[in-house]
């Protein structure tokens, strides 16, 4: 049966106008060219309610129960790696019987929604306290000293390689169509191994390691462009270099070398890539670099000189003096944070 049109609010006030002058059910429906039986519900309607609106409807039950909402919540609570599947089967077995978009619904309107897993360094208890020991040494720096500090590290691009994503605008079955595509090859198609270094004055040296680095090369990739690096940056006296806990880099040669070259290093924890600023900065090179689209070794190099040497300083102040928000502050009621202790604590990992 087709459904019929609703009435306007005009004609429903009419009704209820010529109901109070006297007139019946039937001269009212001829009169308006309306059934005899939608007159008689407005006017009932109108002597219970007061009102011709439309009134608030109460819909379609819930299909899952106040008591199975209860259950899902407190399962994917225990282990947020439950499948919508698992969930459509615990509540299969309860006697209720649902779809996934039942249960993402549901989940959503208790707060929670499905999220790609964040990879975040596997850390062990030791681990734990040496990012706690320095983030409580480094809690009240001043802001000065993370400017005077040059950080590096090594990163390898791919030529064809997941550098960065990228998303198409697209029509419905369209999504295999060359255009729509980025091509891949086994194996990346070859890669290339970077170091770098910057600060928040500006990006430092890049240098393209040919060979598989070890601690002779890495003192020789530091004693060619670390210092030019720091003289280039202006860096105030005393200035700190900043390298992770590689092998290579705490090899009692490179200490040594470090030491009798009068560098100051900044002691760091292990096992914390994501505290060192250079990885945001890896990012950006490399969303710039897929975003011109290299098609051999020679230009992926040089693209990677390019683009770094295009880096704007303002993005290396805003990686190190990136602040944490208002409500974020009330964490340790702080006025101030730097990027890397916001990063430690909002983790939970301490």
């Amino acid at each position: 049966m087709a459904k019929t049109k609703e009435l306007s609010k005009d004609t429903r006030n009419k009704i209820v106008d010529l109901h109070q002058a006297g007139k019946t059910e039937s001269a009212i429906g001829k009169q308006l060219g309306v059934k005899k039986s939608t007159v008689g519900a407005i006017i009932r309607k109108w002597k219970t309610y007061k009102t011709t609106d439309n009134l608030p409807r109460s819909g379609a039950p819930r299909k899952i129960s106040p008591r199975g909402v209860k259950m899902i919540t407190r399962t994917v609570s225990k282990n947020p790696r439950t499948t919508r599947g698992d969930l459509v089967n615990d509540l299969q077995r309860a006697g209720t019987k649902v779809t996934k978009a039942t249960i993402s619904n549901t989940l959503r309107r208790q707060g929670l929604k499905s999220c790609s897993a964040r990879r975040v360094p596997l850390l062990k208890p030791v681990h734990v306290r040496a990012r706690l020991k320095f983030a409580r040494e480094h809690l009240d720096d001043p802001e000065e000293d993370w400017e005077n500090v040059i950080w590096s590290d090594e990163t390898k691009i791919e030529l064809f390689g997941k550098n960065s994503t990228c998303r198409v605008w697209r029509r419905k079955n369209a999504e295999l169509h060359p255009k729509n595509t980025i091509p891949t090859v086994k194996h990346g198609g070859g890669n290339i191994m970077l170091w770098g270094c910057f600060s928040a004055k500006g990006p430092g040296r890049l240098i393209c390691v040919k060979e598989r680095m070890n601690g002779a090369m890495y003192r020789e990739i530091l004693s060619k462009n670390l210092l030019p690096s720091a003289r280039a940056l202006k860096m105030k006296r005393g200035w700190v270099f900043q390298h992770d806990n590689d092998p290579k880099h705490t090899a009692r040669a490179t200490k040594e070398w470090l030491c009798k070259n009068h560098f100051k290093v900044l002691e760091w924890p292990s096992q914390s890539p994501d505290l060192n600023h250079i990885e945001n900065l890896w990012r950006e090179l490399k969303i710039r670099v897929a975003q011109r689209q290299p098609q051999n070794i020679t230009a992926l190099e040089e693209i990677c000189m390019e683009e770094w040497a295009k880096l704007p300083a303002t993005t290396m102040d805003y990686f190190i003096k990136w602040k944490i928000a208002r409500k974020e502050n009330s964490i340790l009621h702080k006025p101030s944070l730097n990027h890397m202790i916001y990063q430690l604590f909002l983790a939970r990992w301490i």
